[in-house]
């Protein structure tokens, strides 16, 4: 008679140690107020997480550009006939760019109101009619008919 007592007690037995333990625990829970600390710093984090996001990035990145040497990063050496091609095209360029200027601005290095043709420019420097110590000068691409306008003071 005794082990029936005795198995009959035992399931009250866990029943009251687990309501003992959730009221135990629901005493000690409390909320607490949510505080967002970003970690990116380019969205005010630390600074110094700026490596370890970027080391991330790209020990997870998967995507390789098809043109550029991995171990280049981009950068391309070019042969010396490239640098001198380069440097050749720069001096022309400067070249024409000094003669049109010479043509289109006095010895004091004032504007010349007038209009300038190039085979590939067409330049017109003329007066602003609301204020004539100011000019507008447009620059038209013959070829592709793009247009650039900028207004320059004129001291003279």
């Amino acid at each position: 008679m005794k082990e029936a007592t005795v198995s009959k007690r035992k399931p009250y037995r866990l029943r009251n140690a687990l309501m003992l333990a959730s009221w135990a625990l629901a005493g000690q829970a409390a909320a607490t107020e949510l505080v967002y600390y970003p970690f990116n710093p380019s969205f005010g984090g630390n600074p110094l997480n700026g490596s370890v996001l970027l080391n991330s990035a790209l020990a997870t990145n998967k995507h390789k550009d098809p043109d550029i040497d991995s171990d280049r990063y981009g950068i391309e050496d070019k042969t010396p006939a490239q640098l001198l091609n380069e440097a050749i095209e720069r001096n022309v360029v400067n070249r024409m760019s000094n003669a049109a200027s010479a043509q289109i601005m006095d010895a004091n290095g004032n504007f010349i109101p007038g209009s300038l043709e190039t085979s590939n420019f067409t330049i017109t420097v003329a007066v602003s009619a609301t204020n004539p110590n100011n000019l507008t000068i447009t620059t038209i691409d013959k070829l592709t008919g793009a247009t650039t306008v900028f207004n320059v003071s004129n001291p003279g």
